[in-house]
């Protein structure tokens, strides 16, 4: 009785073959082979009963059990080699000596294996065409010199034996080769699937991180304008009939502010559309490079707080005496105060310090209406501190500015992003206060 199994290969199911064979190709051919290796043994068979003198069903039962081993020599080639060695002296089996040799020097056994059975088949074959040649001499059917039995004997057992050696030695190292070369290449493959998905986890956090600053600019652009444009807009509403000259000048700062934060954002909104934020011309199929966003975000905050002489690479220090003069002119009471050496910084440092105080400024606008503020800057050897603190609002706001809870996040990340520190909290008078301190280079 025989049985299949079955063996999974990713979602395909291979039918195997029966027992050991892992095809039924394989089956069938050993199977041939030890058909023919069982006649031929038992018609050898038949001369080795009359010589040994024994029945000859003996001779022939004898010749085909032996000749049919053959069937084992995928599974046990020891056993079929050591066989076709046993009946050597019986004058049959050259079909087994041979198969079998083919099939032990391709496996994977030791080689020391393989070399004392294919020396013991090749010294029986010696011994056996030795004593045949030598007795066929005696028996007068050869008519040779002395030269001719060992010659024939030793060419008929090299002959016999080194053919189906080589060729299993040069078709197992083939098929190892052929094993190795498809470890290698599915370890390949794995290795790069497993690169892939590495890739793919980088290109995910660098969209991350490139969709955190682009929402960092333009909050940056966009929240401190708009949050003077609205405590503007509730002081115009308290003082529209009081005071029209003021009401008039607070409108036209409304109008300026909103004409100046529309211009800001059209620009990055159509960096979004068309991609071309960064300078270079792309096609409109193509996504929008989240760098070239940043990029262009980053020019248009640039732009907010640049007059005609400002730093092409964004706000600095210098321009902190205009941003403390929009918030005064929306009624905030600020008092600035500079410690030390005024110098000139990088260009990141200078922007990020300049931004920690703006969206400071920015906060006391939105939760702490008509508090006084002050802000210290000072210039220290190898770093810069800057601190913004406020003190208890002295009125509610009717502004109601809403407050997305980023703008802390937003000066913590760039502060950190140049290795420096960021620490804000209430104070205990009831105020708040910012306090950073990045490095100099």
């Amino acid at each position: 009785m025989t049985t299949t199994g079955e063996e999974d290969k990713g979602d395909i199911r291979v039918l195997t073959g029966p027992w050991w064979w892992a095809r039924w190709r394989s089956a069938v051919l050993d199977g041939c082979l030890a058909l023919v290796s069982a006649v031929e043994c038992a018609a050898e068979g038949i001369p080795f009963a009359r010589d040994a003198g024994i029945p000859l069903a003996v001779g022939v039962v004898f010749g085909a059990a032996a000749g049919s081993t053959l069937l084992l020599r995928r599974m046990w080639p020891i056993v079929v080699v050591l066989v076709s060695v046993a009946i050597a002296p019986a004058q049959m089996g050259f079909l087994l000596t041979v198969v079998g040799l083919y099939t032990l020097a391709a496996s994977e056994l030791p080689r020391r294996i393989i070399g004392s059975l294919a020396g013991m088949s090749l010294l029986g074959t010696l011994v056996v065409t030795f004593v045949r040649a030598q007795r066929d001499m005696t028996n007068g059917e050869l008519d040779m010199g002395d030269w001719f039995v060992p010659f024939i004997s030793i060419t008929a057992s090299v002959g016999v034996t080194a053919p189906p050696l080589l060729l299993g030695l040069y078709v197992g190292a083939r098929r190892r080769l052929m094993e190795s070369l498809r470890e290698r290449a599915d370890s390949l493959e794995r290795e790069l699937q497993l690169l892939a998905e590495r890739a793919e986890e980088r290109a995910e956090w660098a969209r991350n991180e490139e969709r955190t600053r682009i929402a960092r600019e333009m909050h940056d652009v966009v929240a401190h304008r708009v949050s003077l444009m609205v405590v503007h807009a509730a002081a115009l509403q308290a003082v529209a009939r009081k005071d029209p000259e003021k009401a008039v000048k607070n409108a036209a700062l409304v109008g300026d502010m909103g004409r100046q934060a529309l211009t800001e954002l059209r620009e990055m909104l159509g960096v979004l559309r068309s991609g071309d934020g960064a300078g270079v011309a792309r096609e409109r199929a193509e996504a929008v490079p989240l760098a070239a966003v940043r990029v262009a975000a980053a020019a248009a905050a640039s732009r907010a707080a640049d007059e005609e002489g400002g730093s092409a690479d964004g706000p600095c220090l210098s321009e902190l005496d205009e941003l403390i003069g929009q918030s005064a002119a929306a009624g905030m009471v600020v008092d600035l105060s500079v410690e030390g050496e005024v110098r000139s910084y990088a260009p990141e440092v200078e922007r990020t310090a300049y931004r920690v105080v703006q969206e400071a400024l920015t906060n006391v606008h939105k939760h702490a209406a008509g508090a006084k503020t002050y802000v210290r800057l000072a210039h220290r050897a190898s770093e810069i501190a800057m601190q913004v603190e406020n003190e208890p609002p002295s009125e509610v706001s009717s502004a109601r500015l809403p407050s997305g809870g980023n703008g802390l996040v937003g000066m913590k990340e760039r502060v950190s992003a140049l290795g420096g520190v960021f620490v804000s909290g209430p104070t205990d008078a009831g105020g708040f206060r910012v306090s950073a301190v990045i490095p100099a280079s």
